[in-house]
């Protein structure tokens, strides 16, 4: 449990710090260009899902959120067999469901900041995201991996 918590909380403070810095340095919707024609800076709200899909369902989005928290941490307090991958995974997404869903409570919305274009088509620029939306995406990858390292051990 140590393992988590020392990486699902330095996490969670880094996404609330750089989210608290955004709010103080970007106007809204104004773009600070850190590597031109590839990376920028931004200050966009989200009250949707991931990509802004879903938006204005803030509410909704509250509630999945306290569930995928509860399960998370059911997952982590119940006794089991040591495995640091999906512990590692669990804390990344723990992290980030804490970080988007204290900008819910707080703002009503999700603040993006991290604006990438990638020059992939239908994906220019890629959708603004922040540090917890990456714990969240990276989890994911995560536990497919894990899954599928898994099956190959038991066949």
């Amino acid at each position: 449990m140590k393992f988590i918590l020392f990486l699902s909380l330095p996490l969670y403070a880094l996404d609330q710090c750089t989210k608290q810095l955004v709010l103080r340095l970007i106007n809204p919707y104004e773009a600070r260009i850190v590597v031109p024609d590839f990376f920028s800076l931004v200050n966009v709200t989200n009250t949707g899902a991931a990509f802004g899909s879903f938006r204005g369902n803030n509410t909704f989005f509250i509630v999945i959120s306290i569930i995928a928290f509860v399960v998370v941490v059911t997952l982590l307090v119940r006794p089991r067999t040591p495995d640091r991958f999906r512990d590692l995974s669990l804390a990344l997404l723990l992290a980030g469901i804490l970080g988007n869903l204290t900008d819910r409570l707080l703002y009503g919305h999700v603040i993006d900041f991290l604006l990438f274009n990638l020059h992939v088509r239908y994906a220019d620029p890629w959708p603004a995201f922040n540090v917890a939306d990456s714990c969240i995406s990276i989890a994911v990858v995560l536990f497919i991996i894990h899954s599928f390292s898994k099956q190959k051990n038991a066949g």
